[in-house]
């Protein structure tokens, strides 16, 4: 019989050069004093990050730990399969208080040949936005690598990116490739591959606290970057109550946006995928067999493959992100 029920874990905060308190003041982390939090790391397979368990009985136990045990009833059969032990996704909360480095990430192929890794393929939904935030992505026009480079060193690199303004609740999808930076003053959910391999284009001349600048990696994005323009950089989608609805979909990861104010039942076995909550607001009960877990603005967790039937209950007007790879959609 599966001893597995929906699992909290103890979020990793990174200290960021751009970071701020959001983190704090919206999302109601208990963040360490002194220190500029730019990024909660809610769910993570990544070597020395690694996600431990927070809640209930297992409790002290590291996410690696559980897969090696529970495998397909933790992650589903065919995620097992593919992935083994190590997860498949990273799950952050992020407070860009400054704007950060603009930059790329490579493909499976780039990330596999260099550095025996995956790609990083991502997603961001805007959860609070300052006025006037903007986030950049993609080229504003047509663009060969030569041209590119040109403009790189004449300082003049950002006349060719295309800039967006960013509205809370919008959505950015990002693949491996796409050049990208965020903006001052966007507190946002990150969905990405399980990869912490990024190369830094442009980091606005910026220093840290002891007087150096950070490390470019100029040359290792040239290959990486993704020169096309396209038509649109933000995914469009209309909130339909109490229903799921899909704001991204890709071969790496399906996030779905549910707004409600009444109980929803949900039958996950089609999914044969853990499925992830990420609650973006308000508050909310998970009835599962035999558990009851309350679910806070700004919390994240993790319902196991083999827990299929699930009961959200709002205990006021709420807003989650539900995360899974493969299969049939919720």
């Amino acid at each position: 019989m599966s001893f597995l029920y929906p699992l909290k874990f103890k979020p990793v905060f990174k200290e960021k050069i751009w970071g701020g308190n959001k983190l704090n003041t919206i999302l109601g982390k208990n963040l360490p004093q002194n220190k500029k939090i730019g990024e909660s790391w809610e769910i993570s397979g990544v070597k020395d990050n690694i996600s431990i368990v927070l809640n209930g009985p297992l409790a002290e136990n590291n996410l690696e730990e559980l897969i090696e045990i529970y495998m397909g009833e933790l992650v589903g059969d065919l995620v097992f399969e593919k992935f083994g032990i190590e997860f498949p996704l990273l799950i952050k909360f992020i407070d860009a208080n400054n704007v950060l480095s603009i930059q790329v990430h490579p493909d499976d192929e780039l990330a596999r040949k260099r550095h025996n890794a995956f790609g990083k393929t991502e997603m961001w939904y805007i959860i609070q936005a300052d006025k006037n935030s903007e986030i950049i992505t993609g080229f504003k026009q047509e663009i060969e690598k030569e041209q590119y480079q040109k403009y790189f060193r004449e300082g003049r690199l950002t006349q060719i990116l295309n800039i967006e303004k960013a509205n809370t609740g919008e959505v950015f999808y990002i693949p491996a490739g796409r050049i990208h930076a965020t903006g001052k003053g966007i507190l946002f959910a990150e969905i990405q591959q399980t990869s912490d391999i990024t190369y830094r284009i442009y980091d606005w001349e910026r220093k840290d606290k002891n007087g150096n600048s950070r490390e470019l990696h100029t040359e290792l994005a040239l290959d990486a970057i993704d020169f096309n323009k396209y038509d649109n950089y933000k995914t469009p989608y209309e909130i339909t109550k109490n229903q799921s609805v899909s704001i991204a979909d890709c071969k790496y990861f399906h996030t779905n946006i549910l707004d409600f104010d009444k109980a929803i039942e949900k039958d996950y076995y089609l999914i044969d995928s853990f499925v992830i909550i990420m609650c973006i607001k308000g508050r909310l009960l998970i009835h599962s067999k035999n558990n009851k877990e309350q679910v806070n603005t700004g919390e994240t967790v993790l319902i196991p493959a083999s827990v299929n039937n699930i009961i959200f209950e709002p205990l006021v007007d709420s807003k989650i992100l539900e995360v899974y790879i493969g299969g049939a959609k919720s």
